[in-house]
């Protein structure tokens, strides 16, 4: 590996809010930060030791235009959608959800015991595919791959490759890598990445230092984006560290956002509006399940 670790460009420490029926969560970034994190569009971590904070959840709502990932660090959340898919994402489990053209769905949280904790991600769709047919991704935590590093670092792969080892999401149309990093006390980390890949990490447990060794440490809760480079690197301090290191293809077309509704152009915003008052915004009922 050539010695051009990608720098860390912006730093981002995000921002209260309310989503839902009113659960309290932490914007890493969003609507405001488009198209810095192309083809990313969102990235929320919700989660509370309050259940008053997220037991109103997100009660039905459509989606068209994106990808959702839903990643449960801790607790259980209930979902169900249009499609006839139900169930319950517990600690470790990854919903990958292609909203197509259209879909439905609902994520109730669990009251949990001593703490709710994840991140959902929004993934952009290129233009071709946003109306095409909606799919649904369901995995546990046991089917994520996980691989230790000679400097003792525990690499846990959504989507992507790490060493020897490709995350069970496949196929889909920016390439993503979707790592969940942990370092031992003074570890270190480096990942090969296409040098057009827009990269970013987010610090679950901090501080970790991103980019060259002289870079800043991101403490808990900040999200890193990284610039060009050909790979990107991270080193703990005393306490170890852990981060979320997701990168993709970048899209580079116009984004048109309603809400969960993220298309290309104002007009096609406006029909998604049309059909969901007419009752025809669903265009696909049938399972499609995604192995």
């Amino acid at each position: 590996m050539t010695d051009h670790p990608r720098p860390v460009v912006q730093r981002f420490s995000g921002h209260e809010t309310l989503e839902g029926a009113g659960v309290r969560l932490r914007r890493a970034f969003g609507n405001g930060e488009v198209p810095l994190f192309d083809p990313f569009l969102l990235l929320d971590n919700f989660g509370s030791k309050e259940p008053a904070d997220y037991l109103a959840g997100f009660p039905w709502h459509p989606h068209r235009g994106i990808e959702t990932v839903t990643y449960m660090l801790d607790g259980q959340v209930d979902h169900g959608d249009s499609l006839g898919n139900s169930g319950t994402i517990g600690a470790g489990d990854v919903q990958w959800m292609t909203s197509g053209s259209g879909i439905i769905h609902q994520e109730m949280p669990r009251r949990s015991e001593p703490l709710l904790r994840g991140f959902q991600l929004w993934v952009n769709l290129p233009a071709r595919a946003k109306m095409g047919v909606p799919a649904y991704r369901g995995l546990r935590g046991g089917e994520f791959p996980v691989e230790t590093t000679d400097d003792g670092a525990r690499v846990r792969v959504v989507s992507g490759r790490f060493g020897s080892v490709e995350g069970p999401v496949r196929g889909i149309s920016v390439d993503p890598t979707y790592l969940d990093v942990t370092l031992p006390p003074g570890g270190k980390f480096q990942l090969p990445l296409p040098p057009e890949h827009t990269a970013f990490a987010h610090t679950i447990d901090g501080p970790v230092r991103f980019g060259p060794s002289e870079g800043p440490e991101s403490p808990a809760g900040e999200t890193t984006l990284f610039g060009p480079g050909d790979h990107a690197a991270a080193s703990a301090g005393p306490a170890g560290g852990r981060f979320l290191l997701v990168a993709g293809r970048p899209l580079h077309e116009p984004v048109a956002w309603y809400g969960p509704i993220v298309m290309n152009h104002q007009s096609e915003l406006s029909e998604a509006v049309r059909e969901l008052r007419a009752g025809t915004f669903v265009k696909e009922r049938r399972p499609v399940v995604e192995e």
